[in-house]
């Protein structure tokens, strides 16, 4: 084939300045236009340039925005996110078009109107167009028109219906979207508006938009302002909310359960228990079990997400219970000791009691209460003095002894009679089980903004947490016997930072969480349920299941295998690389998160097959499989990313807002840098995706991949190398394909039933 060279001076065609972009430019009415854009002109040059064009005049009441279905402005400071090949259209000016939208949502016509207020609700998601409206006191415009609407439109209301019920639900998702800039305070809002959307929910259950929205408000007045939520809780009460719970719209169940929590987790701490009180005389609970966690359809992740915040806040409510310490001179507190010895002993040794000397009663109290289990044997009341878990350890003991008498007084007897130093202490057990038990729901602890983890078998019972530690205190005292366990491990307690530790109740507590961990991983649907799940986690499955853990994880230490491992470290790095851009290949849909609630609102970002390009852009709900290529708007060349960010490093964390301070959402969020400014901004489903990315673009960046998964993926894939290159193989054939699926027998007499 020959090769053909171009002439010295003929001209090479060179990729265009990293300034110029191309693009397509509509106008209605005229063919679309082709035009290269630089992006260091004054973006009204540009607009007035266009304008030229199509011989229009006064180019300053005009503007640029993206053609795609989000309609966006473009401004000095978005027109950076203009990529090579995007379709723009000139329309009229922002400020223009908010000042012909104000003036036609007061039209005396109603279609003129109806169809003006559709068009504020779709302009109102653009910020520049919000900032317009809200200059002109459009948010003022929109209240007065609530306020105001039933009474004005009541005549029309029977004759033209569904017109009205569209009407007031554009006029709501106006108002939404434009609050939800963060443009406007909550704080200006009169009791008259607050009176009237409260009413919504009330007289439109059967219109499901006006509802949805008018439950949205409710619930971002509650969060973002203090005097609002006082006001909505005078004008909203639970049994206004609860019927909506029984219908069969989940959206319109999760923004109730949403509004709920909004309520629960603003209230003060004085009127927080008083709340959980009207919400158990409501049945809540069980409504949502009912309605909710066992309806014949699928929870999605908002619901899982509201029932998770709600489950939260409920088992928050035993914190101040768990900070409480016991005052050993208070005689109610104190009763509540010598309620747990009456239960337990009173049937042998009360008779014997009433005749006996204030010495004779002492010292049977004091060995009834090292029966018990108890660190101090004369004041017992000192073991409740530290927190956590504080007086909650007291409660759970107390609910054991009186709604599981049998189970209580066998564990108690069983291990008070026992004479080989191997009995289970139960008070001593309580206290430490309560604590663990308290760190596993993460009790005091304000609910994440990206956690799902609901289980729903605390929906099941009003006193979950208290029947949730009577399974596991007996869990406890049996993987205690399977341990064989001494009371001399006790006698052996070392005191540090105040706490006392046991050598051998950690080492039982360890197991005991573990058994806890795994059951609950199992989401089981009940706590019956749940118990079962324990009995096949015996000491002996716990220890096999260790064991085998061990046994793929091991580490050989020899110096051969050292170097064996140094060798295949590189290719095994290499195939983790390769398996991390392949799933940026494949893409991730994030969430978009705000401050004033979770949205169903969703990104996509994937990497181009070449490695090239990040492509990513906004979508409408959550996709079923991976989103194309060409279906993202935005691209980022990878070539332009100058560093990945994490935590409290990324731009969207250093915002202020109890969101952006939450735990779980640190350790989820990274940012990706590029340009002097550009930021691309990320908030990981979970952990597992997030090690993905950041090992990911790390990759891409010639960086080291350091995430945990890495790490665990290596140690497994080492492991799993060495054992295959240590099989003894010698005078063994490996075939080049697998052996053949033999043929059925012509029988299956051999078949022996086990049952």
């Amino acid at each position: 084939c020959p090769v053909v060279l171009a002439p010295k001076n003929s001209s090479v065609a060179m990729p265009p300045p990293a300034d110029i972009v191309k693009v397509a430019i509509e106008w209605p009415g005229a063919f679309p236009k082709l035009m290269e854009i630089d992006q260091k002109k004054p973006l009204s040059s540009i607009i007035k340039e266009v304008c030229d064009g199509w011989s229009l005049a006064n180019h300053d009441q005009f503007a640029l925005q993206h053609a795609d279905s989000s309609n966006f402005y473009i401004t000095e400071k978005n027109r950076h996110e203009i990529k090579n090949g995007a379709i723009l259209r000139l329309t009229t000016s922002p400020a223009q078009n908010a000042q012909q939208l104000h003036e036609r949502i007061q039209s005396s016509s109603m279609d003129a109107k109806l169809e003006a207020l559709k068009d504020l609700a779709n302009y109102s998601r653009d910020v520049t167009f919000a900032q317009e409206f809200i200059n002109l006191d459009g948010i003022s415009l929109l209240t007065q028109m609530v306020e105001s609407g039933t009474e004005r439109y009541q005549k029309l209301q029977k004759i033209m219906k569904p017109c009205f019920g569209d009407m007031l639900s554009f006029t709501l998702t106006a108002f939404v979207e434009l609050m939800d800039h963060g443009i406007v305070s909550w704080d200006t809002f009169s009791v008259a508006f607050i009176k009237k959307i409260a009413s919504y929910v009330n007289k439109f259950a059967s219109d499901i938009s006006i509802l949805q929205r008018s439950l949205a408000i409710l619930e971002s007045m509650v969060l973002n302002s203090h005097d609002l939520y006082q006001k909505v809780a005078q004008e909203i009460t639970i049994g206004q909310l609860i019927p909506h719970l029984q219908g069969t719209d989940q959206e319109i169940q999760t923004y109730t359960i949403a509004v709920i929590n909004a309520l629960f987790l603003k209230a003060p701490d004085d009127k927080r228990q008083e709340m959980a009180n009207i919400l158990a005389q409501k049945q809540l609970r069980s409504i949502i079990l009912t309605h909710v966690i066992r309806a014949q359809r699928a929870i999605n992740n908002e619901m899982a997400h509201q029932l998770y915040v709600l489950q939260v806040l409920t088992f928050n409510l035993l914190e101040d219970r768990m900070m409480t310490k016991m005052d050993p001179q208070d005689q109610a507190q104190r009763d509540i000791i010598f309620e747990l010895r009456r239960i337990a002993f009173d049937a042998e040794s009360e008779p014997n009691n009433s005749s006996g000397s204030m010495e004779k009663r002492k010292s049977m109290y004091t060995r009834d209460y090292k029966k018990l289990g108890f660190i101090n044997h004369v004041n017992p009341a000192m073991d409740f003095t530290q927190t956590p878990p504080g007086m909650l350890a007291l409660d759970n003991m107390l609910y054991f002894a009186k709604h599981h008498q049998d189970a209580y007084i066998r564990i108690v007897l069983e291990n008070s009679s026992r004479e080989d130093k191997h009995e289970c202490p139960f008070g001593r057990s309580s206290i430490e089980l309560t604590k663990m038990l308290c760190e596993i729901l993460k009790v005091g602890e304000l609910p994440s903004e990206t956690c799902n983890d609901f289980h729903p078998m605390f929906f099941t019972h009003d006193r979950s947490f208290e029947e949730f530690f009577c399974i596991c205190i007996q869990l406890l005292n049996k993987t205690w016997k399977e341990m064989r366990a001494t009371s001399e491990d006790f006698n052996k307690a070392r005191k540090r930072a105040g706490f006392f530790f046991f050598p051998c109740q950690l080492q039982v507590m360890q197991v005991v969480k573990e058994q806890i961990m795994r059951a609950l991983t199992t989401k089981p649907s009940s706590l019956d349920q749940f118990k079962s799940k324990l009995q096949n986690l015996s000491y002996t499955e716990i220890l096999k299941i260790r064991q085998s853990e061990r046994m793929n994880q091991e580490d050989f230490q020899s110096r051969p295998i050292l170097e064996l491992k140094e060798k295949i470290q590189p290719e095994i790095l290499e195939l983790i690389k390769q398996q991390r851009l392949n799933r940026l290949v494949e893409g991730t849909c994030f969430r978009k998160l705000n401050s004033r609630r979770r949205q169903d609102k969703f990104w996509y970002c994937r990497l181009s097959p070449n490695h090239k390009v990040l492509h990513y852009g906004d979508l409408e709900e959550s996709p079923q499989g991976e989103v194309p290529h060409d279906s993202l708007q935005d691209k980022l060349p990878v070539a332009d990313i100058k560093a990945v960010v994490t935590g409290k490093d990324c731009p969207h964390m250093k915002e202020k807002g109890a969101l952006k301070q939450n735990k779980e959402v640190l350790e989820l969020a990274f940012s990706i840098l590029y340009d002097s400014s550009g930021q691309l901004n990320f908030i990981a489903p979970d952990k597992h995706e997030y090690c993905v990315w950041t090992d990911g673009l790390n990759a891409l960046l010639g960086k080291d991949m350091l995430s945990d998964l890495t790490r665990n993926d290596l140690d497994t894939l080492l492991s799993m190398e060495i054992k295959l290159r240590l099989l003894d193989l010698e005078n063994i054939q490996i075939p080049d394909a697998p052996p053949p699926i033999p043929k059925e027998p012509s029988n299956y007499d051999f078949v022996y039933d086990c049952n």
